[in-house]
């Protein structure tokens, strides 16, 4: 299984911040915010990683990163996205890189108390389909809400005025191959995006996702509040070892 790690997009959220640099190059507490999904992948056994950034600041990632050395690594991959054309637009991206095997994908924003070790070996074992992390929060209509049904995830719904759940999608995703075929049929939505909820719920209807809760914490950091909260919690209890 290889890692992928989406670090693209204008950050317009964080403006002022994002004009300068990239947003996954902005600090969380002691380290810059892309140091974090790395070191997610790394802790699941996941070394063979693509990082796919955008903006005008896409160099510094090869600045501040260079080939891994520094988390271990002996390579990391780079491509570039145009614009903001959405999540699934950048995953389509890795198609190269994938190379037919499975990937786990994570937001670049995305940062985690603990580890998703045991998310990705029973992905492993699971062959084919998906596999979505989920988290229970008290505000899911900020994101992507899961409606279960026993041991089943019968579908997603981005952004609810009322969630049928109060387990949110976090920006943490486990693929087949079949993923990129997935992608290529995708029409954008109202935003203008690919979304991954359309790819999700694909693998939904074809009855092959599955899911796990995530343990400890999780935050993304991709607004002014978020990215408060991420510095606090790295700050009080630190994250992925680091």
């Amino acid at each position: 299984m290889k890692g992928v790690i989406l670090a693209g997009g204008l950050g317009t959220r964080l403006y002022p911040l994002t004009k300068v640099t990239n947003k996954h190059l902005l600090p969380v507490y002691d380290k810059p915010m892309i140091y974090y999904p790395i070191q997610t992948l790394i802790n699941a056994g996941i070394d063979d990683i693509l990082i796919v950034t955008g903006g005008n600041n896409a160099g510094d990632f090869l600045r501040l990163l260079g080939n891994g050395k520094e988390f271990g690594l002996k390579h990391i991959n780079y491509t570039y996205q145009q614009g903001e054309g959405g999540i699934a637009e950048a995953l389509g991206l890795a198609e190269f890189f994938a190379a037919g095997d499975g990937v786990c994908v994570v937001l670049g924003d995305n940062i985690i108390e603990r580890n998703i070790r045991s998310a990705a070996e029973a992905f492993r074992k699971q062959k084919q389909g998906a596999k979505i992390l989920l988290k229970e929060v008290p505000d899911p209509h900020r994101f992507g809400v899961a409606e279960l049904k026993g041991d089943r995830i019968v579908g997603i719904e981005e952004k609810p005025k009322q969630p049928r759940s109060k387990y949110a999608v976090i920006g943490i995703y486990f693929y087949d191959s079949t993923v990129f075929d997935f992608i290529k049929t995708l029409k954008p939505s109202e935003r203008g995006e690919l979304e991954i909820t359309d790819v999700n719920n694909r693998y939904i209807g074809k009855g092959t996702m599955t899911y796990d809760i995530l343990d400890g914490w999780w935050t993304d950091a991709g607004t002014f509040e978020s990215l408060l909260r991420a510095n606090q919690l790295v700050a009080q209890t630190g994250a992925n070892n680091l």
